[in-house]
């Protein structure tokens, strides 16, 4: 009872302090009401509108999806960069992709085309679902393994919802998922924007993806920089290291202004590089405007 309470007070703070629910916060908080009063009476999944053209299915287990249904963009600036950065004729990866959001946002709502990457398989066929309900088959390939430095198998675990990850040697409750390498399955295709979020195991999936992240056409990269990959024995300063030798600068993303803020250090959290600032500038100052159903950003 006692956690149960922690979450509730914690989901709240999160939803009250959210910058897309600054103008509205008795309404945001109804929402979430509104949620768990529905998600008692109607165990089934609900369909919402994530944006004017696009949707999402959630249900009570998919914390971090449901932030979207409180918050309207769960991760505000990342996702906001998504929509007004990506235009129709772009290629964009999801690495991480759990159930879709950044896929949805990316293919249902601007129409580019997009590759997908979910290695557990449950949740891999909530992805699935929530391409579906939005008819972007023909927009999305949809990707049900890991990815990594080189091919073979490796453990990952299977019930902590968004937090799945790459196994340690300490705990059993796994699957076995098969490994890829980025730079395989692009097969010389090159994407404009990576979202990497693969919980610890993003210095792996860099050294599988070398021609691709020296490939000058990749102009961004949102990636988790949480210090997870200490789980592995890997030092997150040398993936920010890296990206800075090749070009990347790490910069924060202010929606309302279609503005990018140079960081002068490294900090937690998730974090956009960005290759070309003057290119990308000038795509998100023109970028359409948004419309989700609790803002227009």
């Amino acid at each position: 009872m006692k956690r149960k309470i922690i979450y509730i007070l914690s989901t709240l703070r999160l939803i009250v302090n959210h910058p897309l629910s600054k103008k509205q916060k008795t309404k945001a908080i109804l929402r979430y009401f509104k949620w768990v009063i529905n998600s008692i009476l109607n165990p089934f999944p609900i369909i919402y509108s994530f944006t004017e053209k696009s949707r999402l299915i959630v249900q009570k287990s998919m914390y971090a999806a449901l932030g979207n249904l409180y918050c309207g963009l769960l991760e505000y600036q990342e996702m906001s960069f998504v929509l007004h950065f990506l235009r129709e004729d772009d290629l964009f990866v999801d690495i991480g992709a759990n159930i879709g959001s950044y896929t949805i946002l990316a293919a249902a709502h601007v129409g580019c085309e997009t590759v997908s990457i979910e290695p557990v398989p449950s949740t891999f066929s909530h992805l699935i679902d929530n391409i579906n309900i939005n008819r972007i088959q023909e927009k999305v390939t949809a990707l049900n393994f890991a990815l990594g430095y080189e091919e073979g198998t490796t453990y990952f675990t299977k019930n902590l919802c968004a937090m799945n990850h790459v196994a340690t040697d300490s705990e059993t409750d796994t699957i076995t998922v098969p490994v890829f390498t980025l730079d395989k399955i692009l097969a010389g295709k090159c994407p404009i924007l990576l979202k990497i979020d693969v919980e610890g195991f993003e210095t792996e999936v860099l050294k599988g993806a070398s021609q691709t992240m020296n490939n000058v056409n990749l102009k961004a990269i949102i990636i988790e920089m949480n210090d997870l990959g200490k789980r592995y024995g890997y030092d997150q300063l040398l993936i920010h290291q890296n990206f800075i030798a090749l070009g990347f600068v790490p910069y924060q993303y202010n929606p309302v202004k279609r503005q990018l803020v140079k960081l002068d250090c490294l900090g937690s959290g998730n974090a956009i590089y960005i290759r070309d600032i003057e290119f990308v500038n000038t795509r998100v100052q023109n970028a359409n405007k948004v419309k989700l159903p609790n803002n227009i950003i």
